[in-house]
């Protein structure tokens, strides 16, 4: 196994399970089983050959979460085509850039956008224009429906996806995912988190992204278990549904929200075996209220798009709120200098990770190939963080979001933990702005607990007698709530751009 299409690996749980169910929705009572699932994957898959498109060029898919937008994914790997996922999200600025550079043969849009997005589309070569709502339904149709024809030949090298990083830094790129990356990936986490034919997924993340449509997905199907199928994450629903399920995978805002929900206990969570957290740092906070409420300890885990997941607390082990485990076998991680030399355990630097999970290089960049991986074939990751001694990492932030203030390194998650420590704080985020005598200042936005009295002096004395002077905040900005993306992640360029000029003189005219 392994060596081809990992839609065949998929193919094999399907036979297996056949008469098993293998999606619900509860919202409409629709489900499908195994062998439903595949005959519809098959109906889809032949849509697309009618449609003349062949093995190897881009399927670009914005469309709201459904069943349908599924078994489109499906049908893309099964007929060896290139899936792009994108954030429904965004504007048709920000997608003229992806449709140049991914060139893809078909986009498939929402109705509601149609007219805005098939000209842009066209505009940039792309060949056709197809629409898919929230509800599943799909224009156009061709009710003749042809027999699919045979999944063609697929090596394990091919691409099977191609997702656009957040482009913080610089515009979006292109991240390709072999069939080998999702395959070697999946087999890992369905072995690590213990899945079977038995499990319960209660599956409420977006699917444009790695953690709703890959990790999630891939572990229920090829394990042969069920999915409940929500289209979106709503607090009340999921805690009604968590009787019915045994795994939940989410966001570290998804389980802040489950935790206001006073019915959320111990008892509704009883069929429940496992919690899993990723996408953005769980504060420790979050997860010993989660443990005092329900009794379970959130497994908090490590990836990105450009390696899927890479390292996790053990599902068997000790999970230490805070890190984000040891590596996946056949998995490795080393922390380097700014030199490239291995750093000993305890010591902060860049977090560079190997495998056979981890993509080859970015879609049409090869001048970036020596500049994201070592000649010995480590991926330079951007983040920053440590090892213990006996292997979990901990994450301190991203390289572009170490302070240097004053000439001191100042790591973002440290001064963060502290101030999410104290009380009145509900979450906090820590970037650096100019100062023209620091060279940058550390500075805090923080969302006060509902009710609580705003005392900033109060909160820099607090972090003054537990912090070193250079890391304490020189101003604690209240904020009704953070920017975040659609995935939960804080947007630090948002808050550097609002207040770059906090520190700095104002601008003639201004």
């Amino acid at each position: 196994m392994g060596q081809g299409s990992f839609f065949a690996e998929l193919e094999e749980s399907f036979a297996r399970h056949r008469d098993r169910q293998a999606i619900y929705e509860p919202r409409t009572g629709r489900s499908l089983s195994y062998a439903e699932l595949e005959a519809s994957i098959g109906a889809w898959a032949a849509r697309l050959a009618a449609a003349g498109l062949v093995p190897g060029e881009r399927v670009a898919v914005q469309v709201q979460k459904s069943l349908e937008a599924l078994l489109l994914y499906l049908a893309c790997l099964r007929s060896g085509l290139i899936f792009l996922p994108l954030n429904p999200a965004y504007t048709a600025g920000e997608l003229e850039h992806m449709l140049t550079d991914a060139e893809p043969a078909l986009f498939v849009t929402d109705p509601a956008r149609e007219a805005e997005l098939a000209p842009l589309a066209r505009r940039h070569g792309v060949r056709l224009v197809w629409t898919l709502d929230a509800a599943g339904r799909a224009r156009p149709w061709d009710a003749r429906e042809p027999a699919p024809p045979p999944p063609p030949p697929v090596k394990g090298e091919d691409i099977a996806a191609l997702l656009y990083t957040s482009g913080t830094t610089g515009r979006p790129k292109g991240a390709p995912l072999a069939h080998r990356n999702l395959a070697s990936n999946a087999r890992v986490l369905v072995e690590a988190w213990g899945f079977t034919a038995e499990d319960v997924l209660l599956h409420a993340l977006p699917i444009f992204h790695v953690h709703g449509l890959f990790i999630a997905c891939h572990c229920a199907l090829l394990a042969g278990a069920r999915m409940l199928w929500l289209p979106r994450f709503e607090a009340e629903e999921v805690v009604r549904l968590l009787p019915e399920a045994t795994v939940f995978m989410g966001v570290p805002t998804m389980y802040v929200r489950l935790l206001e929900r006073p019915e959320l206990t111990s008892e509704r969570c009883r069929r429940m075996r496992l919690f899993i957290s990723g996408s953005a740092p769980l504060p420790a906070q979050v997860w010993h209220a989660f443990k005092e409420r329900t009794g379970h300890e959130i497994l908090e885990r490590y990836g990105m798009s450009e390696i899927l997941m890479h390292t996790g607390n053990p599902l068997h082990g000790e999970r230490r709120p805070g890190t984000v485990g040891r590596p996946f076998p056949g998995s490795e991680v080393k922390i380097v200098d700014e030199r490239g030399r291995a750093l000993a355990p305890g010591r902060v630097g860049e977090v560079l990770v190997r495998g056979p999970n981890v993509f080859s290089g970015y879609w049409r960049r090869p001048q970036l190939q020596r500049e994201v991986f070592t000649e010995d074939g480590w991926f330079r990751t951007g983040d920053l963080g440590y090892l213990s001694e006996d292997g979990y990492l901990t994450l301190v932030g991203r390289s572009k979001d170490l302070i240097i203030t004053g000439g001191l390194n100042v790591y973002p998650k440290e001064v963060e933990e502290v101030l999410d420590s104290l009380p009145g704080v509900r979450e906090s985020a820590v970037f650096g702005l100019p100062h023209p005598d620091f060279g940058e200042a550390v500075t805090a936005a923080v969302v006060p607990e509902p009710g609580s009295r705003w005392d900033e002096r109060r909160l820099i004395a607090a972090l003054k007698a537990r912090l070193a002077g250079f890391k304490v905040p020189k101003r604690i900005l209240r904020l009704d709530e953070l920017p975040r993306n659609s995935m939960g992640k804080i947007q630090k360029r948002v808050l550097r751009e609002r207040f770059r000029r906090l520190y700095l003189a104002p601008e003639v005219g201004s």
